[in-house]
Formats: structure tokens, sequence, C-alpha cells
């Protein structure tokens, strides 16, 4: 029997690390935890046929069969990475959010765990471990900014909250049989009432109902790095789950991020204070 398919994406400092942590403990659930190259070769393969002289001639010659040829060989590479003995494997990237539809086509059975957070929060959570490490600087340079530079610089289109950010955004353009395939789990939920909000989402994964307590969670997954993402600090690994405190963000900042993304928190935070 083929596993069926999970991917875990969304935001950064949204929660994923400690979704997959509850996630790994079921025991119908495979889930590695740390992020996977899996969606970032699937795009390559596309990138590569798409450009490829050969299969642009054979599809010239005989479309139906050069077409069917690649979506069997990228099936087998998806199916084959996947390979494991439990009712679900779960891999985790935020890029499976920008190939939702072509992850469909590959493996109907996909479902799609999409983490978010109020954005005030992300930022302030980036912003507390940028001055932990404030002798280091960003991939991309950020720390030579300012607080609101450098803020304006994480929303932008290619970073690393603004990429994940616009296509949470296009979402909301999907069919509504591609949506019913769509978990947006809230980070504020997962850790206000964490066994409530997983027997919720065990049920929707359609596994057998599995009681998380907060006081004992699995710290048996791999550490994870996000330098790739462009950060540069490690995913810390709690055995029970605390709630955090709320970051302080500056009046200004939580104003323009506000502002700039007001159709975020109509859709998911409709009941906070504007």
């Amino acid at each position: 029997m083929k596993p069926g398919f999970v991917a875990v994406t969304g935001l950064p400092r949204a929660g994923s690390t400690l979704l997959c942590q509850m996630l790994s403990m079921h025991p119908e659930i495979d889930c590695e935890g740390q992020s996977s190259p899996l969606c970032n070769l699937l795009l390559g393969i596309r990138r590569m046929a798409s450009d490829d002289q050969f299969m642009l001639s054979q599809l010239d010659n005989s479309f139906e069969s050069g077409y069917g040829h690649l979506q069997d060989a990228m099936t087998g590479f998806l199916r084959g990475w996947l390979k494991a003995d439990r009712k679900i494997v779960v891999d985790k990237n935020r890029a499976w959010l920008r190939c939702i539809e072509m992850v469909l086509k590959l493996a109907p059975e996909a479902k799609f765990i999409v983490c978010i957070r109020d954005l005030g929060q992300i930022y302030g959570s980036i912003e507390a471990q940028h001055q932990k490490t404030i002798l280091l600087d960003f991939i991309d340079h950020l720390a030579d900014f300012d607080r609101f530079g450098r803020a304006d610089m994480l929303f932008a289109k290619d970073k690393v909250i603004g990429a994940p950010l616009i296509s949470i955004h296009a979402v909301q353009d999907l069919p509504k049989e591609v949506l019913q395939r769509i978990y947006f789990l809230r980070f504020e939920d997962l850790m206000g009432n964490p066994s409530a909000c997983m027997s919720h989402l065990f049920s929707w994964l359609g596994v057998s109902p599995l009681t998380i307590d907060p006081e004992n969670i699995a710290v048996n997954l791999v550490q994870e790095s996000d330098s790739h993402y462009r950060m540069k600090y490690l995913h810390a690994l709690h055995g029970s789950i605390v709630k955090p405190k709320r970051h302080e963000i500056p009046p200004r900042i939580e104003a323009q991020i506000r502002d700039a993304f007001s159709w975020y928190y109509k859709l998911y935070y409709p009941a906070m204070p504007g």
C-alpha cells in the first residue's frame, strides 16, 4: 500500500518544527522533521524537462506519450523518495506552497498543512534572534539595516517572510476542491491548546486518534539549521510546550505590517484587534 503524502509548509517561526515533533509521535505517520530537498528537486526536474531539446522534440512528435513519460517519472521519483511502511509520510519545505497543484497531479491524495502566525510576532521572533546573535550578519546582510528597514526587507517578495506570504495570498485563487486539501494551522492555536489542535488535525489526516501530552513531546528529530532560509540560528527542540511571551513590536513597524497585509489578518485573524 502506497503511503499518503502530507506536505508541511507555511511561514517561518510559525510552529512547523513543533508540529513535526508531534506528528512524528503518531505510529501511523513517518515524519523526519527537518526541511527536505524533495520539493526543490521536483521543481528542478520540471524546469530541466521544459528546457531539454530532446524532451521538446518528443513532445512535438508524440505529446501524449512524452508527457506521460514525464508524469510517470516524476511520480516515481516522488513515491520513491517517500517510501515508508506507514500510512502517511510527511515532508517539510516552505516551497510546497508554490506547487500545490503540481503535487496533486503526481499524488492526488496529497494534503498540505500550512503553518501561519501573527505576522508581527514572526517579525518579532526573527528580530529577537538577531539581537541574540548580533555579531553575525544574515546571509543577505540585513544586519546593516535599522529595525524598520530590516522589517521592510524581511517582508520583501523574495525574502524569508515575504516569499511564502505571497504564496499564501495566492492560495485564495485555487479551486474549491484543492482548497479542501489545505489545512491552515495557526501557531497561537497550536501553542494555546496543543492536545485539541492535534486531535483535530489527526482526524483531518485520517489517522487513528492519539492524545498528545504537552508535557511530554518527542525530541527525536534531527536538529535543523535555518541557514538555507537566510537566517542564522538553530531550531530548538523542547520536550514540553511552553506558551511563548509576546514580542514587543515598535508601534510604527506593527502599523506598517498590519496595513500592508490587511488581507492576511482579515482571513486568518479576523477577531484580532486592529
